[in-house]
């Protein structure tokens, strides 16, 4: 059962995956959904701080390498343009925007890309770690409750036909 548990909480710390495929792993392995649920919870917003602290000074030393200088002038500009354009949406409701785009659970949004967004934007630790950890957590009760199969017998109220 511990094996498991790691297992859960070492997939929700990696990108991409995060605790958007570490929910149903653990819940398909058998374990208990609330201590899942915190378990990723706790792995995904882990490596946060990190994210925050030292993504953005790698990207700028990495910038005129030339085995990584590719890969981080494509993840700064990236960054730079998809963080303009959301902080020209959002305004003065960028936590808020942050916040969403981390927990609505789609391919290339979560925890680690909104931090780099967060560092990109030179937001304040405070206002990323508050829109990251709200937004971890929104994902994490959308990714339970789709694992449940609750929102597919909510998608059966809707149906037309």
């Amino acid at each position: 059962m511990l094996k498991n548990y790691l297992l859960v909480f070492f997939i929700s710390m990696v990108p991409i995956v995060e605790l958007r495929g570490a929910i149903p792993i653990g819940l398909g392995l058998g374990l208990p959904a609330l201590p899942t649920y915190f378990l990723c919870v706790l792995g995904n917003m882990l490596p946060v701080p990190f994210i925050y602290l030292f993504a953005r000074k790698f990207l700028i030393w990495g910038y005129h390498k030339p085995l990584i200088g590719p890969i981080c002038r494509f993840c700064i500009n990236k960054g730079e343009k998809g963080g303009r354009a959301l902080e020209a949406k959002a305004g003065r409701g960028l936590i808020l925007a942050l916040l969403l785009f981390v927990g609505i659970p789609l391919p290339g949004t979560g925890a680690w890309t909104g931090t780099l967004a967060g560092s990109i934007l030179d937001m304040k630790f405070k206002d990323v770690l508050v829109a990251c950890m709200g937004g971890v957590l929104l994902a994490g009760i959308i990714m339970g409750l789709a694992s449940a199969g609750l929102l597919g017998a909510l998608s059966g109220l809707f149906a037309v036909g």
